[in-house]
């Protein structure tokens, strides 16, 4: 009986979030934006800029109405906290360049042209950054702190990051195999896993946004695939061959399925569960 009265309760903020999140996005998007070209007669590079910074700031947007007038709280998650944001974005970087790295070393992966930066660069910066900040005020901002307050911190964590993990097949190629296809839920759950204690941590999602979108970035960088997508890599200021099995290239998918990136989320990941342990950051269940 109490168990079906916690699914319920997420359920229905989960779904409230989704309106106002959905309603607000669609305001700008179909209203406001049309009418701000059809006024200022915008260029496509200026209004594609405008597009991205309208989307990121109805999100957040529409995430204040929900806390402030459905939750009815104070929303510390989202207080700036510029040089904890450096240091998120700076560890999300070096994370794939550790892993990345010893797999360029040692042939997993090869340098076959450098092209330099490109202007484009900048756009596809920006696209990630609106990307893994939507991320992560919707797994780590709604689902995550919905589904904590009715079971706890450990059981939120698993479950949030698994879900995180299995949305993310929809990027992969159709014809992946059985044994690359669990090697990406298993990999996208502890990446989901990893920037969900981080969250635990810190308790703000710009944080945590500011690692993610740097992980992404560092990815493209590269010139490998991000997590299955190759859209950018003709852009990426390095052209790159991945060779060798796929559990330890990644293959399609990129660096994120290697099992050396694996392990070293798997590290990186037991140390913050530890870290966050002893200073007490894990939440029980709130009473319903």
């Amino acid at each position: 009986m109490m168990q079906g009265r916690k699914i319920r309760q997420v359920f229905l903020k989960l779904l409230v979030a989704a309106v106002i999140m959905v309603g607000v996005v669609g305001l700008f998007r179909w209203g406001l934006l049309p009418l701000t070209q059809w006024a200022l007669a915008l260029d496509e590079a200026t209004i594609s800029t405008v597009r991205r910074v309208g989307i990121l700031l109805s999100v957040v947007l529409a995430y204040w109405v929900y806390v402030r007038f459905y939750e009815k709280r104070a929303m510390p998650e989202m207080s700036p906290a510029p040089l904890a944001i450096t240091a998120g974005a700076l560890s999300g970087a070096a994370m794939i360049a550790l892993a990345s790295i010893p797999l360029f070393a040692f042939g997993v992966y090869e340098i076959s042209a450098v092209r330099g930066l490109n202007a484009g660069l900048l756009g596809v910066a920006g696209v990630i950054l609106v990307a893994a900040t939507m991320e992560e005020l919707v797994f780590r901002g709604l689902i995550f702190q919905a589904l904590e307050r009715a079971w706890g911190t450990v059981p939120a964590l698993w479950l949030q990051s698994l879900l995180f993990s299995v949305l993310h097949i929809a990027n992969l190629d159709s014809n992946m195999g059985t044994p690359e296809l669990v090697m990406t839920v298993i990999s996208g759950t502890l990446i989901g896993a990893f920037w969900t204690v981080l969250f635990v941590k810190t308790r703000n999602l710009w944080v945590v946004a500011a690692n993610h979108a740097a992980w992404n970035f560092a990815v493209v960088l590269t010139g490998l695939p991000l997590s299955g997508l190759d859209d950018w890599r003709a852009l990426a200021p390095l052209e790159s061959q991945y060779h060798g099995p796929n559990w330890l290239s990644g293959g399609l998918v990129g660096p994120e399925d290697s099992i050396v990136t694996v392990l070293m989320v798997a590290a990186a990941l037991a140390l913050l569960l530890l870290w966050a342990r002893r200073d007490k950051r894990f939440l029980a269940a709130q009473v319903a």
